[in-house]
């Protein structure tokens, strides 16, 4: 796949199928749409095209908003290169950009400079100055353009009760823990890379000892607190079955989040290495315990919880 930012021109592009959003977690919708854009370029005999931006455009509409995203550009330039996409246009999101109408976009963005033959946007997305603008008007503009419009279909959850989205997939993780309900919305656990840092020994004193990571980026979306049984994966490429808290550790009077991973059967030095985390189920909920005796009996339970589930 070939990525491109547009403000790193000059570069060539074929006559195109595209689809345009954000994308943040390339979840099961996502995927349900670039496939319909990989189709339709096929049958046509044009470049499939995936167009997104470099950053939430929220955050240049809003400057105190602070994002929680599920992939990181990195993250989701990976995944949209292994769904088959032959290009992926990056966009500066500017506030000259979001200024633009639906129809000045199509025009001089769209049209000109990615040369879409064929847009095929999300059933609900909306671009364009305040998004004021819906499906019918983008087909019109088209129309008159030269470009067809085509909307693609939802991706519903397995129990019908709402359409795939980002906004509900931030919602399961950050308020309920939901990572098991990941490999449908995302067709893939929920992950998250940090670097080992020192902590405070806590869990090596109780014979529990943790790698305590520092997020490698901090837009990353953190899942709600609690124990969870993960795969971290180790620089040197091991998989290895473990247990992570997130949370305060309110059993020490803690105030400041941190995520630890106690990896099972693990000895050696990963301080300053790059670990991801693959979030399989949640445990239990961060509880506060009435001494530290009580505490290292619960972590004897989770591990071997995780082990029934892991090993």
């Amino acid at each position: 796949m070939r990525t491109i930012c547009l403000n790193q021109g000059p570069f060539q592009l074929s006559e195109s199928v595209a689809t345009i959003g954000v994308f943040d977690g390339v979840h099961a919708g996502h995927q349900l749409l670039i496939r319909m854009v990989r189709e339709e370029a096929r049958s046509r005999g044009l470049c499939p095209m995936v167009i997104t931006f470099d950053r939430q455009p929220r955050q240049v509409l809003d400057p105190t908003f602070r994002p929680q995203v599920l992939t990181t550009l990195e993250e989701k330039e990976a995944i949209i290169a292994s769904l088959g996409v032959e290009t992926l246009v990056v966009l500066p999101f500017t506030k000259d950009l979001a200024a633009l109408t639906a129809r000045d976009f199509m025009q001089q963005v769209l049209r000109q400079q990615l040369h879409v033959q064929t847009l095929i946007t999300g059933y609900d997305n909306r671009f364009g100055r305040n998004r004021a603008e819906g499906f019918d008007d983008y087909v019109r503009y088209g129309q008159e353009l030269g470009m067809q419009v085509l909307r693609g279909d939802k991706e519903l959850m397995a129990d019908g009760s709402c359409a795939v989205s980002s906004s509900v997939i931030r919602q399961l993780l950050a308020e309920e823990g939901r990572v098991d309900l990941m490999p449908q919305c995302l067709t893939r656990q929920y992950q998250l890379s940090g670097q080992v840092m020192p902590g405070e020994h806590i869990g090596h004193q109780l014979g529990f000892p943790t790698a305590n990571l520092e997020p490698l980026s901090a837009d990353k979306l953190i899942p709600a607190p609690g124990v969870y049984a993960v795969w971290a994966t180790l620089e040197d490429g091991q998989r290895r079955a473990a247990m992570m808290n997130i949370g305060t550790r309110p059993t020490f009077e803690g105030k400041r989040q941190t995520l630890e991973v106690n990896i099972l059967d693990f000895e050696g030095n990963l301080y300053g290495q790059q670990v991801t985390i693959a979030f399989v189920t949640r445990l239990r909920e961060e509880q506060r315990f009435s001494s530290p005796e009580a505490l290292v009996a619960q972590l004897k339970e989770d591990k071997e919880r995780v082990r029934k589930i892991l090993v």
